[in-house]
């Protein structure tokens, strides 16, 4: 039995712009104070996952 659709991708255009919008807070210097808890919940969380897998 085949598959009649493409599964849908996992990465989204919200989940790029999300990659993007770290690695611009990462180069800018990584400041938490300016901004809302929802986005820097979610940089904590990149920058974890960053840290594991250049190790």
């Amino acid at each position: 039995m085949g598959a009649e659709e493409c599964p849908k991708s996992l990465v989204t255009a919200q989940s790029v712009e999300w990659v993007e919008r770290f690695w611009l807070w990462k180069f800018s210097g990584g400041a938490l104070s300016d901004m809302k808890a929802r986005d820097g919940d979610a940089f904590l969380i990149l920058e974890k996952e960053w840290r594991t897998e250049i190790q």
